[in-house]
């Protein structure tokens, strides 16, 4: 498995609902907003296929998108990364999972994992991420979101800039990866404040031209 902070410096989430502008079927829509995305050096890639416009009252087409982007990844050697749903992470058996704070109990999924998965925890507040700082199991935080975003309907409020500082003040050296609202500009001043990668939704899958947009995303 890579070393988790290079994992994390350019990290992809999408899902059919994040393919919906597009015209087209939202699911090859994806397939070929990530296959543009990997060619142009993501790092890391989270199915997060949820909510209006997804496809998470079809199951079975939704498990069937997630091993073609599973298989997309691991063409290019990227970790996929499932958001929240422990039983299709498994059944399509992906690198790792990510939970929200009210999602899946983390002691929940390790006894339901027989190998090692990525696990990455949302933290929202300095509470959070004093109380799970030292959790060797979790392997990242994502960290957020830092700027409003229209990318989730039930985002938690915005925590700025300076929260990466206050995380760090705090003793929290945990990896983290930083989302919400996130452009190069502030990729680039995240970068410099200490965070060990970015992580995107519409940054790339609205992109008019999508290895442009990992291009700048990447170099800040």
């Amino acid at each position: 498995m890579k070393e988790i902070k290079s994992v994390l410096s350019l990290y992809f989430i999408a899902g059919t609902q994040d393919c919906l502008h597009l015209t087209g079927d939202p699911a090859a829509n994806l397939l070929s907003v990530l296959q543009q995305a990997l060619q142009a050096g993501i790092t890391c890639f989270q199915f997060r296929d949820k909510g209006e416009g997804s496809l998470h009252k079809d199951k079975p087409r939704q498990q069937a998108l997630a091993v073609q982007c599973r298989d997309l990844c691991r063409q290019y050697q990227v970790p996929f990364i499932v958001n929240d749903d422990v039983e299709l992470a498994l059944a399509v058996e992906a690198d790792g999972i990510h939970v929200g704070q009210t999602d899946t109990d983390i002691r929940d999924i390790l006894t339901k994992t027989a190998k090692k998965l990525i696990l990455g925890l949302s933290v929202n507040s300095l509470e959070q991420a004093l109380a799970d700082k030292d959790r060797a199991e979790i392997d990242y935080f994502g960290i957020g979101p830092i700027f409003p975003t229209q990318s989730k309907k039930d985002h938690k409020p915005a925590v700025g800039l300076e929260f990466i500082c206050e995380l760090r003040r705090h003793g929290v050296d945990k990896p983290c990866v930083a989302i919400g609202g996130i452009n190069a500009e502030a990729a680039k001043r995240l970068r410099h404040l200490g965070v060990d990668g970015v992580a995107v939704i519409s940054a790339i899958s609205q992109a008019a031209d999508i290895a442009q947009a990992v291009g700048q995303l990447k170099s800040s």
